[in-house]
Formats: structure tokens, C-alpha cells, sequence
């Protein structure tokens, strides 16, 4: 296969493609035997990485529930068997719960591959890779790819292949954490007796977490919805980002009047909440939550964020005495900025994006949905039995903005990058005619403006998209019509690119 082949599926640090027909246009291009010489060169790398040879590696291998799931799972490891390595089916798992693989004294796999695309349609599937050290990173899936383009022939002697109950001893880990933290004086094993916690699943991965975590606990999860496994995803998209899948949690959560509702991405490394009166906690509001959560128990800690996060969020985490470090969109953006942070020596216990996507340092920065409401559950009950409080009271002091948008403008041009920079670029020059608007200090990625009262009452952000030919564009503003008011200057600016070359149809929306 050719060497572009392989480098047009890397997606960050993931590897992603279209694995099956179903959609208009969009032809497979992660076939199964894509998929074995990946795992080939995935073993390849593990072993210059670990010092290992191929036959004293064990590698454990995951998958969400995606139609295609089963199938690249078994070309996986046919692989990693070909290479001589070991492997184990861990069949439907998590994404963090592979990661738990390295980690629990009695796996200590070698590596872990999840199969995954998170919330992406149900054609699509991808490859996430982990060692002890955590999830890989960009350089290293390039690494991983151009060797794929290498390979010839497998090991002629093969691996053997076991399986192993992963998502059970994970959910045993995730109760024990709730067991030992709550510490109920009278009920001990059953310390959420009385709660009523509903959870959407969405057809993906964690339907687990009310069978094997909830469940044992106590928690009376009458309404929980969409908990089997469909690839198919027939009931709404499993994205706590998309308003029509929190709509349904939303709605359970009243019909059932429950104390808190949970929802997860496909693969569970994402999550979001709703309280008793149904109202969604997610992005900034989840940010506040857990902020408030990490810093009760790390007071002065840094908090780091994706770059859309809000004004009024970073005025919350300095009232209760963190430092928000604001900085560039992508999970693996922040988790890295954090470890950074604590290599030099600033306190830093969280990084979360906006999009649900939350590692905390104390469970090795792992970028895990279930750890994340695991957090708020126990948070929940210890405010629920010592003071009889709910949750959201955590969060009534968070400034929420009146209106908040983001466009998407679609580049046209093929140096995409390029252009979307140049753009950028402009915009500075532009910024310093209007009056009202400054150029907000300490950008790590893009522009962001601030916009006094008389010019939109809020801020926007011009940025460029990580991996498509895309100029997202983020306003929020603390007055109804605000958008609309930076909307218009920022008309001014943008007509002077062609059509042709950007597309600003969405700025008319």
C-alpha cells in the first residue's frame, strides 16, 4: 500500500477512516488489512519503545460498539499474533479502561489499542494507542503510520491470543474509589442508597457504568436509556456536545425525578451531566463543576482549558483562588500543557476542554468520562448526606454569557493552512481600527479580542480548525444582541475574500 495511504489516516493522535459503505462519497479506506499492518507496525514501534522483542510483548486490544467494531478488532489482532506478540481481547471496553490495562497490578499489558472514532457516524471507526505512560501522541502515530508503509513479512512465529474481563475489573476500581471516599458510616458497600441517577449511554460503551458501577453502589437508575450496544447509534448521537442527545437526558432526568443525569460519548472518554431540575452541565458550567471539585481539594491550583473557554469562567476559577491557564483546543493539547505545567513546578491537577474532555492528575492525566462523573457522584452524595445540598450549588456563582455562537468558515483553497493563518494574520491589523476592541494577551492559539460594552459587550475567537480546512470563529457576548452587533464588524472584514476562497455562508446564519 502506498505510504499516503497510511498518513491520510492519522487524525492527531488518533488514526481514523471510513470503515464501511453506507454513506454517499465516503469510501472505506480503513480496511481489515489496513488495520493488521497497522497493528504490525504498532508492535514494530512498542518494541524499539519498551526494548522488548516482539515475543515478550503483550498487547491488549478494545473496541466500541461500532458495526465495524468486531471485525478490525479480529484484524488487529491477527497483527499482533503475526508479529509474535501477544494478545488479548478485551472486547467491548472503553477507551480509558484500555489505558487502565497498562496500569492494574494484574494486566500491566505491554501496550493498548482501542478501536474507536468517539462520536464520528456509525461508518467510521479509528485506532487509539496506549503504554504505562499514556495515550500516544501525534509524532508517535506518524511514527507508527510510515512504518506500516514498511512492512513486508510477519514473524513466522506467532503470538497467542487470550481474553480478559476488562471493563469489569475497571468498574471495580471505579467503585472502590466511591466506597473509600464517601466512607458512609451505616452503609458502607451501598453508599449511594437513595439516589436516583439516570444515564444515557447513547448505544455506545458505557452502558456499563449502571450495570457494574451504579448499581453494586446503590443507585436507583430507573430510566436509563440506550444501554446495549448499537453501532448503528438509532436513538441520537452519542456526543454530549450535541443538544438533541442532551435533550434526552435531559428529559429522562425529569420523567424519572432524578438527582443527577449522566451522559457519555461513544468510547467514554467524554462526559456531561444534568441536575434534578434537568438543566444541562456542560462545557463552561462542567468546566466550573469539576474546577470547583479540584480545587476545594487543591486549593491554588491551575486549571488548564481548551481556548474557547469563557470570561465568566475564568472570573470563577479566580474567585476561588485557582489560576485558569487558557490554551489551545485538542485533548492531548491540554493534558500535555498540564503535565508541562507540573514539570515546572506550577500545581496543576486539571485539564478539560470545553467538549467534555477532562484528565485529572491524580488518575495519571487520563482522558476518562467515567473517572470525570465518578468525581461528581461522590461530590453529589457527601454534599446530599453531610448538608442535604445538591450538586449545582457548586456552580451558582459562574457568570453565564447571554448569547454564544461559533461559526464554522469553510477555506477553499488547498494550502488551507496557510490561508487560514494569513487570515488570522489580518485580523490583527483589522482589530486595532475598531474602537472597543483589544487583542487579548497570552494567545496560544488564534486571535482572541475583547469587545467593550459599546462594541458587543462580550469577546470572539478566530482560529484555525486542528485538522480540517476550517476557520471556526467563537463569539459570545453578555448582552442579547451582542453577537449580532461583532457579527456586523466582523462583515467588514471577511468581504474582502472571495467566495471562492472562503466560504462566510455560515456568518449569515
Amino acid at each position: 500500500m502506498e505510504k499516503n495511504h497510511f498518513l491520510s489516516l492519522q487524525n492527531g493522535s488518533d488514526i481514523r477512516g471510513v470503515a464501511t459503505e453506507g454513506i454517499d462519497g465516503e469510501t472505506v479506506n480503513l480496511t481489515t488489512k489496513t488495520v493488521e499492518i497497522i497493528a504490525l507496525a504498532f508492535v514494530a514501534w512498542l518494541s524499539r519503545h519498551t526494548g522488548k522483542p516482539a515475543n515478550q510483548l503483550s498487547i491488549a486490544v478494545g473496541r466500541d460498539s461500532r458495526i465495524s467494531g468486531e471485525t478490525l478488532t479480529a484484524a488487529f489482532i491477527e497483527g499482533v499474533v503475526a508479529s509474535g506478540a501477544k494478545a488479548i481481547n478485551c472486547g467491548i471496553a472503553s477507551t480509558p479502561a484500555m489505558y487502565m490495562s497498562t496500569i492494574f497490578e494484574e494486566t500491566q499489558f505491554d501496550g493498548a489499542a482501542m478501536l474507536t472514532a468517539s462520536h464520528l457516524p456509525f461508518n467510521r471507526n479509528g485506532i487509539k494507542f496506549f503504554t504505562k505512560e499514556g495515550g500516544l501522541d501525534k509524532p508517535d502515530i506518524t511514527r507508527i503510520l510510515e512504518t506500516a508503509t514498511l512492512i513486508t513479512t510477519p514473524s513466522a512465529n506467532r503470538g497467542e491470543v487470550t481474553t480478559f474481563d476488562l471493563i469489569s475489573r475497571y468498574s471495580s476500581f471505579l467503585v472502590d474509589k466511591v466506597r473509600k471516599e464517601i466512607n458512609h458510616p451505616e452503609h458502607y458497600a451501598t453508599p449511594l442508597s437513595g439516589f436516583r441517577i439516570v444515564v444515557d449511554a447513547g448505544n455506545g460503551a458505557g452502558g456499563f457504568y449502571v450495570e457494574k458501577v451504579l448499581q453494586p453502589l446503590g443507585a436507583d437508575t430507573t430510566g436509563s436509556q440506550f444501554l446495549d450496544p448499537d453501532g448503528l447509534f438509532p436513538n441520537h448521537i452519542p456526543n454530549p456536545e450535541n443538544e438533541r442527545a442532551m435533550l434526552f437526558i435531559q428529559k429522562a432526568v425529569l420523567k424519572n425525578n432524578a438527582d443527577l443525569g449522566i451522559i457519555f460519548d461513544t468510547d467514554v472518554d467524554r462526559a456531561a451531566a444534568v441536575d434534578h431540575k434537568g438543566e444541562s452541565i456542560n462545557r463552561n458550567e462542567l468546566i466550573a463543576l469539576i474546577g470547583a471539585i479540584i480545587l476545594e481539594e487543591h486549593p491554588h491550583s491551575t486549571i488548564v482549558t481548551d481556548s474557547i473557554t469563557s470570561d465568566g469562567l475564568a472570573e470563577f476559577i479566580g474567585k476561588l483562588g485557582g489560576t485558569h491557564h487558557r490554551f489551545k483546543r485538542g485533548y492531548k493539547n491540554v493534558i500535555n500543557e498540564a503535565i508541562r505545567l507540573n514539570n515546572n513546578g506550577q500545581e496543576c491537577w486539571l485539564a478539560i476542554e470545553t467538549s467534555g474532555h477532562a484528565a485529572l492528575k491524580e488518575n495519571y492525566f487520563l482522558d476518562d468520562g467515567a473517572y470525570l462523573v465518578t468525581k461528581l457522584v461522590i461530590k453529589a452524595a457527601q454534599m446530599k448526606i453531610a448538608e442535604g445540598k445538591d450538586l449545582s450549588e457548586l456552580i451558582t456563582g459562574l457568570r453565564v454569557p447571554a448569547e454564544s455562537k461559533e461559526f464554522r468558515l469553510k477555506i477553499k483553497v488547498d494550502d488551507f493552512k496557510t490561508y487560514g493563518n494569513t487570515v488570522i494574520e489580518q485580523l490583527k491589523y483589522f482589530v486595532a481600527s475598531v474602537p472597543g476592541w483589544t487583542i487579548v494577551p497570552n494567545n496560544y492559539e488564534g486571535i482572541r479580542i475583547a469587545c467593550d460594552a459599546n462594541s458587543g459587550n462580550g469577546w470572539f475567537l478566530l482560529r484555525l480548525s486542528l485538522h480540517d480546512p476550517v476557520i471556526p470563529l467563537n463569539i459570545e457576548s453578555d448582552k442579547t444582541g451582542g453577537i449580532t452587533k461583532i457579527g456586523l464588524k466582523l462583515n467588514t472584514f471577511f468581504a474582502k475574500y472571495p467566495d471562492e476562497e472562503l466560504d462566510k455562508t455560515a456568518l449569515s446564519s
